[in-house]
């Protein structure tokens, strides 16, 4: 029982997938977060032209 918590304590054969996994999750939620942040403001910015731009109307 002993060697094999041993062998199993030494192995690092899978750790380097599980900070893959980890660094691709913490990609995904800084890209969510930039694009709800800067989604709207893009949104309210081409509204803004789209009203400007009516305005200019006949």
């Amino acid at each position: 029982m002993n060697k094999n918590l041993r062998t199993l304590r030494n192995d690092t054969e899978g750790l380097s997938t599980v900070e893959y996994v980890i660094i691709l999750i913490l990609i995904a939620v800084v890209g969510i977060t930039a694009w709800r942040t800067f989604g709207n403001t893009v949104v309210t910015k081409i509204n803004s032209g789209n009203s400007q731009v009516s305005g200019l109307g006949p």
